[in-house]
């Protein structure tokens, strides 16, 4: 008899817009090489329209819209990441006394010098670098001090590691960033470096958007997560105190 070794419903979130995202996006309209925010990458929090996204996101899983609801929710330390996961509890997502579990190895992608720097910005303070990327691609490019996709997924089978030794059976959802989705999904699907590029190509990871995976016994000889659906954004779409946004998946934070 095979025991089943992962959630019964796995959920990935990605964060509310954030106050880096609406910077960003300013900062690229009007050709700026850095992006205008104060303090750490790991401090900044939700705008106002990603707070209007997050409890978007719980009033549509109290509703039942989302096939359960978690018993578990693991969050990157970031805040943005939390006040999401917070929002979305608080307005009936999860029961009011469900703990949100910040788990290290869901943060954002590590930009290293790249930090704060638009895609302009790189090409004229780090041309040797974005030559670097062009040539390894953003799999494989790892900034100085910074990490590439695969420092990612490294540290996201660790993760899921623990998820199946301590939360097999449950229903757990993970709030975290743009590549932590897309890196998760690569670990999860066992896709090649090719698939999982092609589907960041076709479009952003929106705001509060749902990656949903539920456990089929019969998905090879062990069972395993069959992906439900991918990037859906009708918890915010169908909110009227709520619009669908998305940032690019860019060379530097914070924005992911």
């Amino acid at each position: 008899m095979t025991t089943n070794r992962w959630p019964a419903r796995l959920w990935l979130v990605r964060h509310g817009q954030s106050a880096g995202n609406v910077a960003r996006d300013l900062a690229h309209a009007s050709g700026e090489h850095r992006i205008a925010i104060e303090g750490r990458d790991v401090d900044v929090p939700l705008s106002v329209l990603g707070y209007a996204q997050a409890e978007a996101l719980g009033r549509w899983f109290a509703r039942g819209e989302g096939n359960g609801r978690p018993d578990v929710i693991l969050a990157s330390p970031y805040l943005r990441a939390r006040e999401t996961a917070r929002r979305f509890r608080d307005a009936g997502g999860a029961a009011p006394y469900e703990s949100i579990c910040v788990d290290e190895r869901l943060r954002e992608k590590e930009f290293g010098i790249l930090d704060g720097l638009t895609t302009a910005g790189i090409r004229a303070v780090q041309p040797e670098q974005a030559e670097f990327r062009r040539l390894l691609g953003k799999f494989y490019h790892r900034p100085p001090g910074g990490e590439s996709w695969c420092d990612v997924i490294f540290r996201l089978r660790s993760l899921m590691d623990t998820v199946s030794l301590h939360y097999a059976g449950r229903n757990v959802m993970i709030v975290a960033h743009q590549v932590v989705v897309l890196c998760l999904r690569y670990i999860i699907e066992n896709l090649s470096e090719a698939e999982i590029l092609a589907i960041d190509k076709d479009g952003d990871v929106a705001n509060c958007s749902i990656t949903e995976y539920a456990h089929d016994p019969d998905a090879g000889k062990d069972g395993g997560l069959v992906l439900v659906r991918y990037n859906a954004t009708a918890p915010v779409d169908e909110d009227p105190a709520a619009e669908t946004t998305s940032a690019p998946d860019a060379l530097v934070g914070p924005r992911g």
